[in-house]
């Protein structure tokens, strides 16, 4: 029975096992440490992530290679503009035989969801995603199924002005816990995949390096490590910049608190700490917040980026004071 804060045994198991799948998605994904780091703070906060940048660039081979790396269930579900939301949730199917109607499960009943180019979907498909994502449970013909845990989304995209690309309706970019993009590789690191790329192919090599429980098991210590009251209040009052600010006419939610301090909580875990920072939330703040808010008119004629405004915002937020 879980009580009281963490260990440092527990929280060294955490890092443990982080540092297990960085090294086992390292040989895949080439010079993004940090990419790579994000990504498993939002495996262990289990928060959907959000991977959003121009066609080629390792989006889907970063998600599959998580996926790998965990002996669990998997699935992808490659989103397109016929896709249909039952192809998400499953459907009832009758049964000749028993006279009965059976549930047949969609591809979202799995630990570790890759669902490949969101943003192809119809908005209605996409909306499919919604009760998974926030309840982890989907229902089909008024019947509850609960999904496998872990359950984590991890989702694809491009950017809103390519081709064939639907923009996320508000309500489903909340959903996601952190959102990042990959950037191009530098020039070594993209010497080093046509290397490791060219002769064979990587996810083929690699092998679990954990399984299912002992991600949950994690979760499970992460969500006890401490955070003292004035952390507390300095993440509230971090979101709450956002809410005030003249270049942001769409605040981040009640939800992006609680999953700004999951976020902290996991890296704080990850570092091999059982007590969250405020240089946890700071470094969270944009891959957190940025794609939950809506620039004003002025700052999109200001040509002005979502990041820049959030790291504005944070800025302006004084740190705790050290109690001597």
């Amino acid at each position: 029975m879980e009580a009281g804060v963490a260990s440092v045994s527990e929280v060294r198991t955490v890092q443990a096992t982080a540092t297990a799948i960085g090294e086992a998605v390292g040989q895949v994904i080439d010079g993004k440490d940090d990419v790579i780091r994000l990504t498993i703070t939002a495996l262990l906060a289990e928060a959907h992530l959000l991977i959003e940048d121009v066609p080629g660039v390792g989006k889907t081979m970063l998600a599959r290679a998580l996926a790998r790396s965990i002996d669990a269930k998997a699935s992808r579900i490659q989103f397109t503009p016929d896709l249909l939301p039952s192809d998400i949730t499953g459907v009832a199917v009758f049964n000749q035989h028993s006279r009965e109607f059976e549930f047949k499960a969609g591809g979202v009943f799995a630990n570790v969801v890759i669902a490949d180019e969101i943003n192809r979907a119809s908005p209605k498909t996409q909306s499919a995603l919604l009760e998974a994502m926030e309840e982890r449970r989907v229902t089909v013909d008024g019947t509850t199924h609960p999904l496998p845990r872990p359950f984590v989304v991890v989702a694809t995209q491009n950017p809103v002005e390519m081709e064939g690309t639907y923009p996320l309706p508000e309500a489903q970019r909340d959903r996601f816990g952190l959102r990042l993009d990959l950037g191009y590789p530098s020039a070594t690191a993209e010497v080093a995949m046509l290397d490791h790329h060219g002769e064979a192919e990587p996810l083929e090599q690699l092998s679990p390096v954990t399984d299912a429980a002992a991600v949950q098991r994690c979760i499970s210590v992460t969500r006890r490590v401490f955070v003292h009251r004035a952390v507390k209040d300095y993440l509230v009052a971090l979101v709450a910049s956002t809410r005030d600010s003249g270049d942001i006419r769409l605040g981040a939610s009640p939800r992006a608190s609680l999953q700004l301090l999951r976020a902290a909580k996991a890296q704080a875990a990850v570092d091999g700490r059982n007590y969250v920072t405020p240089d946890d939330i700071q470094a969270l703040a944009v891959p957190t917040l940025a794609h939950r808010v809506m620039l004003s008119h002025e700052a999109q004629l200001g040509r002005r980026s979502v990041a820049d405004v959030v790291e504005q915002a944070v800025a302006a937020v004084p740190l705790p004071q050290r109690r001597s």
